[in-house]
């Protein structure tokens, strides 16, 4: 399992890469292995701004569906589109091609808040 440590994370298994105050999110590479063959990820939130926590889409396994949640509060400025024709790359590359959104953050003080790597790899262990 990779946790890579350039990255942030959340307790319900989602990375953030912050660039400026652009957010590239995905699920985790713990995620994926849990969910299985990942058949199909919707996303149906661009352009909106929400809230840390709302729900942004759904990621879809063979066996299961599951809520993705914002990672911080602001506008879904892009979608990965790829995945429509090929949601096995957030299998395959959780942390690259498999990335799902884009956010642009508006509460800087939010990214605090998420988990370094060391401390995502606690709450996965348990």
């Amino acid at each position: 399992m990779k946790i890579p440590q350039d990255l942030k994370y959340t307790k319900d298994h989602e990375w953030v890469k912050i660039e400026g105050d652009v957010a590239t999110v995905g699920i985790t590479d713990f995620a994926q292995g849990e969910l299985g063959d990942i058949v199909y990820v919707e996303v149906e939130t661009v352009d909106e701004t929400l809230d840390r926590e709302e729900v942004f889409g759904t990621v879809e396994a063979v066996k299961t569906v599951s809520d993705l949640f914002s990672p911080l509060s602001g506008e879904i400025i892009e979608f990965n589109e790829s995945l429509e024709d090929e949601p096995e790359k957030v299998n395959t590359d959780p942390y690259g091609d498999g990335w799902m959104v884009k956010i642009r953050f508006t509460e800087a003080a939010e990214v605090n808040d998420l988990l370094s790597a060391e401390d995502y790899t606690k709450v996965v262990e348990g």
